[in-house]
């Protein structure tokens, strides 16, 4: 049975969730396939508008996908680019002067009432929006002047998944699309991604072992650097949604500056290794991790893992660095999934969430 096709889970706890995941190559297909043009079609329109600034609004999941986009544009775009604070506008009820500012909300729903109102009021000042969504009938692509359909399909699973991914690399097209790729230059380094993140998902009984690790885990670090920091934060939201462990999130350069005294042998660590530049900045923190003894999982370079108490290998030669936090979460998704399973949690219906959370 291949990667893309669940197995018969019956009624078993979160074969919703193992199902979405399941569904991600294909995911990544169709948004090569059938999304890209209209990508770049929206990516041209707004790169003739020239904006001054970018600006990324979101919440949870999809926060995490608008920091990733952030790092894109800062570093390929050469464009400031911030993360809004909502409640700004939304309880203060602050305007700014967003003329030529390019606001970008991602949100997979499309439905929470902060998004709209802060979107709204965005492109009242002046801002050029858009939204990124998985729902293009959504209020939030109806009050944005633009908008990208991530393709993702319906997602039942409270935990998202394979909207994350869609957002990752739905946002990297539109960053290249705004920098003028000739051809597409993420389009073409990114047609291997689906079979990549189809082995990927085929070595689950790797995650499961590594799963057996924490198991009994009382909290939790996981940490990165440059592109693989959002990486790390949605590693950890979805290890404490689905499994309710306590787990920090820090670039590793801020977890020297006064977390690092917390990691002990009792603290597990798990260090998201890109392959590149973010990969090498992080070095000099795994080298203190291991000197307070953590226990440390890498998920990243075949190097980098047989250098750690275990980790996963991902295959990202020839993968740049721009894309491979595309490949990075799918086995930290398998992760979150795995150890819930093994704790007696059900992954799917997560307490006290719903599928669109309506702050204001």
């Amino acid at each position: 049975m291949s990667a893309t096709t669940p197995a018969p889970h019956g009624d078993r706890p979160g074969r919703i969730m193992a199902g979405e995941m399941a569904e991600q190559p294909a995911v990544l297909r169709r948004i090569l396939g059938e999304g890209a043009p209209r990508i770049r079609e929206v990516a041209e329109r707004i790169a003739a508008r020239d904006p001054r600034f970018v600006l990324l609004t979101a919440r949870g999941t999809s926060d995490n996908a608008a920091l990733y986009a952030k790092y894109l544009s800062e570093i390929l775009l050469g464009k400031p680019c911030g993360l809004t604070s909502m409640s700004t506008t939304t309880a203060y009820g602050a305007r700014q002067d967003l003329t030529d500012c390019l606001v970008v909300t991602v949100s997979q729903s499309g439905g929470s009432p902060d998004l709209v109102a802060s979107t709204r009021a965005a492109r009242e000042a002046g801002a050029v929006t858009l939204a990124v969504t998985n729902n293009p009938d959504s209020p939030l692509a109806e009050v944005s002047e633009f908008h990208i359909d991530i393709l993702a399909g319906p997602e039942k699973a409270l935990p998202a998944t394979k909207t994350y991914t869609a957002e990752l690399l739905s946002l990297s097209l539109l960053v290249d699309g705004l920098r003028g790729g000739e051809g597409g230059a993420f389009g073409t380094a990114a047609k291997v991604l689906p079979d990549l993140a189809e082995s990927i998902l085929a070595r689950q009984d790797e995650v499961r072992r590594l799963a057996a690790r924490y198991r009994f885990a009382e909290r939790m670090v996981v940490t990165s650097r440059g592109y693989g920091y959002p990486t790390a934060k949605e590693a950890a939201l979805k290890l404490m949604e689905t499994s309710y462990i306590p787990t920090l999130s820090y670039s590793g350069a801020d977890l020297l500056h006064g977390p690092l005294a917390m990691v002990d042998h009792l603290t597990p660590v798990i260090a998201i290794v890109t392959d590149g530049k973010g990969g090498r900045a992080l070095q000099p923190v795994l080298d203190r991790v291991r000197e307070r003894g953590a226990d440390l999982v890498v998920v990243g370079p075949e190097q980098q893992v047989a250098e750690a108490a275990a980790g996963f290998v991902l295959p990202t030669e020839n993968v740049p660095e721009e894309l491979q936090p595309i490949l990075e979460i799918l086995p930290l998704q398998m992760l979150a999934y795995e150890v819930a399973i093994a704790r007696g949690q059900d992954p799917d219906v997560p307490r006290a969430l719903a599928k669109v959370t309506e702050t204001r």
